[in-house]
């Protein structure tokens, strides 16, 4: 039966990555039904996740309209154009940290166009600075401190009682996933100059479209920012701040706050939606616009997707865990790299950190894989760029008019493939340095 179930899964997430968009929502839905009427009870819903994602797309969405991430892809651009030497490196750093504070990958797409400008100006190809940029953006999510994957990953190590906590959780994912991001970057920075795989100049596809006019000629324009829009970041940046300390408190290791009034979700939901007022109240931004900002349609998309593809790998997960745990348990408790090999094959097909996480996680610590390893291998459920289906890989393939970016003919020939794989996988390697001398 397993089999069965299996093959609807990957049926159905086929179909709705051919659908695209929000499409896959619903492919997901549809795949739980058949499921259902193969004798799998439904998994549980995803909602606690899913409310973690919308309440911080909320506020990003209220900066968005406040002109704060206009005022953040400002500082982006200055940033770049005074060492265009280190493009490729820190193109990659800016979209790491920017998904880092969001706690949303939307937020690096403004910063897109910036780094194909920067490349255009400097005769530098602008490939490699947005292939890393991409898996610097995805490991961003297994980092920071407010997003739904780390939220629910820790809440789920505390409630098992593994002796993981929060604190212990991002002192392992936010500096293995930086490091991974940033040897990464370095790594091909030097592989490409010793190369000469650098310069633009020498794509011939790019030559083709300068001489077709097909082109834009590269220029620096500043975006103009509204008035409250420096005070939106510092808002956002304000609750980030409050539910980092807030989480620290109340955790098991620090004990300041024994008895909370709220878990670190509530706390999350209820500052994230109050940082959303607050910037409504005191930067001046429109209400009415909030839901037409690209942030808020991205995001809401994203929440649907989760909703379907979630639920659809929890209801296999939860319908075969007898079997997983009597074949594989095993196995993929004495041999950590093969759970982090699992968790990357999941991870391209459920479309998001948050959703592998629910599905994936809770099942493996279920059936005996140590909590150190779950640790480890979480940087792995960034690993959405393997199939080029995911919405950054598109966007960037499509904001690079130089056309040195491109998909290829075949499925997995796309420049965002080997980047990704070593940064993920050095992620996953100095988690598990990082795991050994933490707890």
């Amino acid at each position: 039966m397993i089999l069965a179930h299996f093959l609807v899964l990957l049926l159905f997430i086929a179909l709705g990555a051919r659908l695209g968009g929000i499409g896959i929502a619903f492919a997901g839905g549809a795949g739980v039904l058949v499921l259902g009427f193969l004798g799998a009870t439904p998994g549980d819903l995803p909602m606690q996740v899913i409310v973690f994602i919308m309440v911080v797309i909320y506020a990003a969405s209220a900066m968005q309209v406040a002109g704060g991430v206009d005022y953040l892809v400002n500082l982006t651009d200055r940033l770049l154009r005074a060492h265009p030497k280190y493009l490729a490196v820190l193109a990659p750093v800016v979209t790491y940290l920017l998904t880092f504070a969001a706690s949303t990958g939307q937020v690096s797409f403004a910063t897109m166009p910036v780094i194909v400008e920067v490349a255009k100006e400097n005769n530098i190809r602008p490939t490699r600075s947005l292939s890393v940029g991409v898996a610097g953006s995805l490991l961003g999510i297994t980092a920071s401190p407010i997003s739904a994957a780390v939220v629910f990953l820790s809440g789920k190590l505390e409630e098992d009682g593994t002796g993981w906590t929060f604190i212990d959780l991002i002192l392992v994912s936010i500096p293995a996933t930086f490091l991974g991001t940033l040897v990464t970057a370095v790594i091909f920075m030097i592989w490409d100059r010793a190369r000469g795989y650098d310069k633009l100049d020498a794509v011939p596809e790019y030559q083709r479209r300068l001489a077709a006019g097909e082109v834009a000629p590269a220029k620096h324009e500043l975006r103009p920012v509204a008035p409250g829009a420096r005070r939106s970041v510092v808002i956002f940046v304000i609750a980030l701040v409050a539910v980092l300390t807030y989480s620290i408190l109340i955790s098991e290791k620090v004990g300041v706050i024994t008895d909370p009034v709220m878990d670190a979700g509530q706390c999350r939901i209820s500052v994230m939606l109050a940082a959303a007022g607050a910037i409504l109240v005191g930067c001046g931004a429109d209400p009415r616009k909030v839901p037409a900002s690209s942030i808020f349609r991205t995001g809401m998309s994203a929440c649907a997707c989760i909703l379907g593809v979630a639920w659809l790998g929890t209801t296999f997960m939860t319908a075969n865990k007898d079997w997983i745990q009597a074949h594989l348990g095993e196995a993929l408790a004495g041999r950590p790299w093969l759970f982090a090999i699992l968790v990357v094959v999941a991870s391209s097909l459920l479309y998001s950190q948050a959703a592998s996480t629910k599905a994936l996680f809770p099942t493996a610590l279920a059936i005996g894989v140590a909590p150190a390893t779950v640790v480890a291998c979480f940087p792995a459920t960034s690993s959405l760029f393997i199939l080029p289906t995911y919405p950054t890989l598109l966007a960037a393939v499509e904001l690079d008019d130089t056309g040195s970016t491109h998909l290829g003919k075949r499925f997995f020939d796309h420049p965002f493939l080997i980047p990704g794989l070593m940064a993920t996988g050095l992620s996953v390697v100095f988690g598990f340095a990082l795991a050994a001398v933490v707890v």
